[in-house]
């Protein structure tokens, strides 16, 4: 996820995704949102706190072997800004272990105004979060849509709104 100008590096994107297919290897998302993990750590007893969802990530991602099965690992805006004990960048520990970091970038579910009963799950500030994240070591992203299909919807204008960045 190499930004220039706005422009995505063609040559780095086609380069990542290689990468990220070869050997028959898998994507680890790790990139649940901190109430979706404080549900899961509340239904056995965990803390629901920042150093929790932490130290868990952690064990995720110093397993060892992880890379044998293992591309790339999507992270959640929290991890990415976090650190190891040992005060390395998630990020760069992910790289560290032979996996492609990478980032969710779709800022959550929103009703779609004036479009009753339809909703988007757009990346919002996308161009913004693609360079601040690109930074911080992120070499792919990914997000996802929503769309309600029901009598009349979904309407153009949720249609066009997933695909707009």
């Amino acid at each position: 996820m190499e930004v220039e100008h706005e422009h995505v590096n063609e040559q780095a994107l086609i380069t990542t995704a290689t990468a990220l297919l070869a050997n028959d290897k898998g994507l680890l998302a790790m990139d649940e949102s901190n109430p979706t993990c404080n549900r899961r750590f509340a239904a056995l007893g965990i803390a629901q706190t920042e150093e929790a969802r932490r130290a868990y990530k952690e064990m995720i991602v110093t397993t060892p072997g992880l890379s044998e099965g293992i591309s790339g690992a999507i992270l959640f805006d929290e991890t990415i800004r976090q650190q190891l004990k040992g005060g390395t960048l998630f990020a760069k520990a992910v790289e560290n272990a032979g996996i492609i970091p990478g980032i969710k970038v779709d800022a959550g579910a929103k009703d779609l105004a004036g479009f009753r009963g339809e909703s988007y799950r757009g990346p919002g500030r996308v161009r913004e979060r693609f360079a601040e994240y690109a930074q911080m070591g992120a070499k792919f992203a990914k997000w996802r849509a929503v769309i309600t299909i029901g009598a009349d919807i979904p309407s153009g204008a949720a249609s066009k709104q997933t695909h707009t960045l």
